[in-house]
Order: structure tokens, then sequence, then C-alpha cells
């Protein structure tokens, strides 16, 4: 593989990664954060009762989430056996767009 082809694998991935998630799938894990999530880390990510406040993960930081969902975290139980990867992914995509979704 030459310089420019590897130059452009490159801008390539890079744009990718750089794309916001399709509403689509923040609606999906606006969805089944509503339904597993929100009793512990409250409606929309307000309000936590003892849980992490999500509104403040660090953007740069989703493998970090997805270990914490799959496996579990501290006294969240793990919910990789009960959700596809995919749902966790749109989970993810619901987190990072909440500051747009609800101004915080």
């Amino acid at each position: 593989m030459d310089l420019r082809a590897v130059a452009g694998l490159v801008l390539f991935c890079g744009s990718a990664a750089a794309q916001s998630p399709a509403p689509e799938q923040i609606q999906r894990g606006a969805a089944i954060y509503e339904r597993n999530c929100s009793p512990c880390h409250g409606a929309r990510m307000q309000d936590p009762q003892g849980a992490a406040d999500l509104r403040k993960f660090p953007h740069n930081e989703r493998e970090r989430f997805i270990t914490s969902v799959s496996r579990g975290k501290n006294q969240m139980p793990p919910w990789g056996g009960m959700l596809k990867p995919e749902d966790i992914e749109a989970l993810w995509a619901y987190v990072v767009s909440a500051e747009s979704l609800y101004g915080h």
C-alpha cells in the first residue's frame, strides 16, 4: 500500500469516527435508556440517585462506557447479556447526544 492510500484511509476513518450519530440511533438509545437505565441514572439523565451522572461522561471515553455497560461497574449490573452490541452503541449515541438534546 502506498503512502497516498494510507493517508486516504486515515482521513476516511477519521471522518467516519467524527460523524454524529444518526437520529434513529439516538432515538433507539433513548428508548433503551428509558427502559433499562433511567431507574438509576434518572429520566433524561437528570437527578441520578447515587449513580454516575452520564451528562458528564467524557465523550472521548467510548470504550470505557461500552466496557462498563457490558461488564457492569460498582453497583451497576452487567448488561452485556441482555443488550446486543448495537443496543449498547445506541446507548452511547444517546449519551453523547444528550447535551445537544437537553441543553446540558
